[in-house]
């Protein structure tokens, strides 16, 4: 009897060890992650231009919501993790129309980069190496360090795009290495291939950085490099590049003022010595030159509710050397000439976002109005080429140097 007790004891205490094991497991993460998004939506342009589009003269003056009175796809994204105590990974796939726009020179797709909405682009693959708990490795490609905005439209409070994030750069292919002095201060370096391409363009290599402070509770502060020599040429009789350099300084910051007003900052500065990536950058003399862009951005964003909240953002933006994409036009479209005519633009976009189904959903209603350099042509020697300005009209003229888009971006996160 006694003999029959203690086998039951023991048969109870096996299954009682088991339950707790089954419930230990149970209860710790799984290492594996999977996430993602898609987001769609709907804009009106009140220029209602023939072309049905957003771009203007420059072909970039909007990144991801290009299309006029129609509903249009923007973004699938998958992404894949695993993580243990000493390493992460981290795979991240965009699918559809906009896919290549992100991700240009590193596409997969049966019909080449912007052929077709089955379009594929590796947004990220990269893994993390934590040397100490202080110090981390991490090589493949990755998103940029540079810019307050992101690709992944379910993290911006805004839909539509700066013309900073729009004017690049997107991602690097390479190594970098971070280490955390403290909580509040980490330095981040590495060498990396050329500005957003999958392989290098040249012999040389370009530099990142990012400085990390944490001066107080709910403010961050990134100060942020990179320089590369972009191009695409060697000198004449040599084997080296020719010593053009691109290089660009961003400052981005955010605080949490109160547990509802958010504000935050993007400011950045760029310069391009000689040709960048096969486009020529030359002076009136015909030699080499350095020219400029730069801009800022101001967001603020005030929670009403936990489902509903209403941001800002203004920004400046200034390309008048035209060394960036953001142009007014190719002087070829009006005289002999192929160099760009440079501009600057301020922007004014006014974004809801309604949170629905226990966060999964999103509704972003916008309004956003951009407003560029009215052009006359006698400023840069090409005599009186009429009114031919940034956007096109109901008539396909190109008459207009303002344009106001009002619509709805539709995103499902998980």
């Amino acid at each position: 009897m006694k003999k029959s007790v203690v086998l039951l004891s023991a048969s109870l205490l096996s299954v009682a060890s088991m339950q707790a094991q089954d419930t230990a497991k149970a209860a710790a993460p799984s290492p594996f992650t999977f996430s993602g998004y898609i987001d769609s939506y709907y804009f009106y342009n009140l220029n209602n231009p023939k072309s049905g589009d957003n771009l203007g003269q420059s072909g970039t003056a909007r990144a991801f919501d290009q299309k006029s009175n129609t509903f249009g796809l923007g973004l699938v994204q998958t992404k894949f993790g695993y993580s243990n105590t000493k390493s992460d990974v981290v795979v991240d796939l965009t699918f559809g129309p906009n896919a290549d726009l992100g991700n240009y020179g590193n596409v997969v797709g049966p019909l080449g980069a912007g052929k077709g909405s089955m379009a594929l682009a590796i947004k990220q693959a990269y893994f993390n190496y934590k040397a100490t708990n202080k110090l981390m490795f991490t090589a493949g490609q990755f998103g940029t360090h540079i810019g307050y905005e992101v690709i992944d439209a379910p993290v911006n409070y805004n839909y539509s795009l700066s013309n900073l994030f729009n004017n690049g750069p997107f991602y690097h292919i390479g190594v970098k290495g971070t280490y955390a002095f403290s909580d509040k201060v980490s330095l981040m370096a590495g060498v990396v291939n050329n500005v957003d391409a999958l392989y290098d363009n040249n012999a040389s290599k370009g530099v990142i950085a990012q400085m990390f402070v944490h001066p107080a509770e709910g403010w961050n502060v990134y100060v942020n490099y990179i320089g590369s020599n972009e191009t695409s040429t060697k000198k004449v009789g040599s084997t080296k590049d020719t010593a053009g350099f691109y290089q660009m300084v961003d400052l981005t910051t955010g605080y949490q003022v109160t547990e509802k007003f958010y504000v935050g900052v993007n400011a950045a500065y760029g310069s391009q010595k000689a040709e960048y990536q096969g486009t020529a950058n030359t002076g009136a003399s015909g030699k080499d030159t350095t020219k400029t862009w730069g801009g800022a951005a101001l967001y603020m964003n005030y929670a009403f509710t936990d489902k509903f909240g209403l941001g800002i953002r203004a920004e400046a933006f200034d390309n008048t050397s035209g060394v960036r994409g953001l142009v007014a036009a190719k002087t070829t479209a009006i005289a002999s000439t192929g160099t760009s005519v440079g501009t600057n633009v301020t922007s004014i976009t006014l974004t809801g976002n309604i949170t629905l189904a226990e966060g999964h959903l999103l509704l972003k209603p916008e309004i956003r109005m951009d407003s560029f350099k009215k052009l006359d042509y006698t400023d840069v020697g090409l005599g009186n080429a009429g009114n031919y300005q940034q956007f096109q009209d109901s008539k396909g003229n190109w008459t207009k140097n303002a344009q106001t888009t009002v619509g709805l971006a539709l995103i499902y996160k998980y």
